[in-house]
């Protein structure tokens, strides 16, 4: 991909688990506000690199580099620390807080000893405007908000703190028609801060519709990177399946 240089790079990454080989020699580029789709079958590897990125594991071999300088990460806060932030399915929030404590949880700003509640308000207030998210009243608890509002929150949280990598794990799995759309909206919106994301789905629809280019791991091994239009969704479907490049693929990755 021409243009800006990678926001993140993965190289030669593998990871065993005693006698189980989980990754071999995978790779991963990220750019600037692009949407990059991570795919495979469970037990492909793509939750395992992952991880790795987030700091959740670490990697047998290979490199982490971030905005060109290579990145040590042993566990989420050396993640955060490079401005790496992740989303997953299950939505980390505290249901019966509202907003903002949801928003500044673990982050909370204090005055004189005591929360500075008002600041986190208008703080919070400024963090959904900025992402055109409209919520009728930041008071209330986070349970009796919608599914496509919950992860509104979880996203504007994880941005909120100068993130420029955005992994977002199966985002929209759980949601309906309007509130999956309501989530895509948003990513676009990221996409023009020029934040970099890492789709991670199921639903091949989706992906094709919605990512730039994708990643497919297949037995822990690269099958092929490219822009996603460059192939139908049965195509992309095949090389899920069968761990190989369509054959007019290397073609096109090179047109």
């Amino acid at each position: 991909m021409s243009g800006p240089d990678p926001l993140v790079e993965m190289r030669h990454i593998s990871k065993n688990f005693g006698g189980l080989q989980a990754l071999t020699n995978a790779s991963l580029e990220l750019y600037p506000g692009e949407v990059l789709g991570v795919l495979g079958h469970n037990g492909a590897g793509k939750s395992t690199l992952i991880k790795i990125l987030a700091g959740a594991e670490t990697a047998t071999e290979g490199a982490i580099f971030v905005n060109g300088h290579e990145a040590h990460i042993s566990d989420p806060n050396d993640a955060r620390a490079f401005g790496i932030e992740t989303i997953y399915q299950e939505l980390a929030l505290c249901g019966n807080l509202n907003a903002p404590s949801n928003l500044y949880m673990g982050r909370e700003i204090s005055k004189w000893g005591f929360l500075d509640k008002k600041t986190m308000k208008a703080e919070t207030e400024r963090a959904l405007s900025k992402l055109n998210i409209r919520i009728k009243s930041l008071d209330t608890e986070v349970e009796t908000m919608s599914g496509g509002q919950r992860q509104a929150i979880s996203i504007s949280r994880a941005v909120h703190f100068d993130t420029k990598i955005l992994i977002m794990d199966e985002p929209t799995a759980a949601l309906g028609m309007e509130e999956s759309k309501m989530v895509m909206d948003l990513t676009v919106e990221l996409k023009k801060q020029g934040i970099g994301i890492i789709w991670i789905s199921h639903d091949i629809h989706e992906v094709y519709n919605f990512t730039d280019r994708i990643t497919i791991l297949h037995g822990g091994q690269n099958v092929i990177t490219a822009p996603t239009r460059n192939f139908t969704q049965d195509e992309i479907v095949s090389m899920i399946i069968s761990g190989r490049p369509v054959e007019h693929a290397q073609d096109k990755e090179e047109a």
